[in-house]
């Protein structure tokens, strides 16, 4: 065993009391602090990211495709258009492309008991995939499709339920405004399930139904849709697709990222990376700065050993090893409490939820975890590595120190 893992090892683990085991354990305990901060911090704002943005993603699909109509929102009344062989062949002919959704969507007015709420009335057809929906749905069950001519069942959000005093299999009139005829068309609707996002948004604009219901009131031609939702296989892809899309559809269609749909909530998300960076960059400084005070005291305590085996031949490099290989165990040790307490608190949210959020205000009722294990590591590592890159500046004082001198030190 080399002279400096040696010494290391005996003074690191010496048991006897003295004012560097109170330093050594206050930089642990900092070490500890920081590097469970940083795990926690990255579980929650990945979680949060994730739940926030995939809300949407289930909702609304990666992309959307649709006629151009530059005066008006992505989010509106959409002109209704014939689908062709051609289009669903440029959209198909992406491997990344998981599913190809019709839909389209119509102002609504819904009336229960003299009370009315508006909403958009987004309808769909028997190629809808309701999975993505699932956890969104409360009470009741999806609309069903198989009868014929159109499904006289609506989907509605629980905020207009709530509003409306509107229960389960309740009946509803649905009032469809015609702006070409000047008149109301109404629909006397079941409810057959009720939904909430957590998005007040979503929530408070949005009815589901049958596609062909829309068709009927409005007079489109058979097959007729509004436009296309797609999904990917991997969201990371939604820009790239979108470029290619952009250029192959015809010039009368468009397509769209949702995020160019809704930028202010993924604006807002790309700010918990600012929130994230600040955290890390704080509990940085303060494992260091921890780390390098005790290495000082560390040597300070030590002038007389170091002197000794400088009397003795020491070089100043091995001195200067011994105290590196006590830090780093000062450090590994640190490192490892905070591992475990940082995933025992990610962890312990994932189980119990404990910690409650403003769902109004953040999208969702409960702090989500979402534990990125490479990342994990690479925060442990990379503490590891910028802690013992640090403590070699205060190991530089081992050479100011003078055998006679130190020696005689007390």
């Amino acid at each position: 065993m080399q002279l400096a893992t040696f010494l290391a090892k005996r003074i690191a683990f010496n048991k006897q009391h003295s004012f560097s085991r109170f330093i050594i354990k206050l930089a642990t305990a900092a070490t500890a602090l920081s590097v469970a901060a940083m795990i926690i911090t990255l579980a929650f704002v990945n979680g949060f990211q994730y739940a926030v943005s995939n809300k949407i993603f289930n909702f609304w699909g990666h992309l959307r495709v649709q006629e151009y109509e530059p005066d008006k929102a992505m989010i509106a009344e959409e002109t209704p258009w014939q689908p062709n062989d051609t289009t669903l062949q440029i959209l198909h002919i992406f491997p990344q492309v998981n599913q190809v959704q019709a839909f389209a969507t119509k102002s609504a007015v819904i009336e229960k008991n003299k009370e009315i709420e508006g909403v958009l009335f987004k309808g769909v057809d028997t190629g809808y995939d309701f999975n993505n929906l699932t956890t969104f749905l409360k009470q009741g069950r999806f609309p069903k499709f198989d009868t014929a001519g159109y499904s006289r069942e609506i989907l509605i959000s629980e905020p207009v339920a709530s509003e409306l005093q509107i229960k389960l299999n309740d009946s509803v009139n649905v009032y469809f405004i015609n702006q070409q005829e000047g008149r109301a068309n109404v629909r006397r609707l079941q409810v057959c399930g009720i939904f909430k996002t957590g998005i007040e948004e979503y929530d408070k604009t949005f009815a589901i139904g049958d596609i062909r219901l829309l068709r009927r009131v409005y007079n489109w031609d058979h097959g007729e849709i509004g436009g296309y939702e797609i999904f990917l296989k991997d969201y990371k892809q939604m820009d790239t697709i979108n470029s290619m899309l952009y250029e192959m559809l015809p010039q009368a269609w468009i397509s769209r990222t949702i995020k160019e749909i809704y930028p202010n909530i993924f604006d807002w998300l790309q700010i918990q990376d600012v929130n994230r960076n600040v955290i890390f960059t704080v509990m940085a400084i303060v494992a260091i700065i921890n780390l390098v005070t005790c290495l000082l005291i560390l040597i300070l305590e030590r002038t007389r050993m170091t002197g000794i085996l400088k009397a003795l031949g020491c070089r100043d490099w091995v001195i200067q090893k011994i105290f590196l290989y006590h830090a780093g165990i000062i450090a590994v040790r640190g490192i490892l409490i905070g591992l475990l307490f940082g995933l025992g608190i990610c962890i312990l949210q994932q189980q119990t939820g404990f910690i409650k959020m403003n769902e109004a205000a953040y999208y969702v009722s409960e702090a989500p975890v979402y534990i990125i294990w490479w990342q994990v590591i690479a925060v442990c590592a990379a503490t590891l590595l910028v802690c013992f890159l640090a403590l070699l500046i205060p190991t530089w004082l081992v050479k100011t120190i003078r055998p006679v001198k130190a020696i005689q030190f007390r």
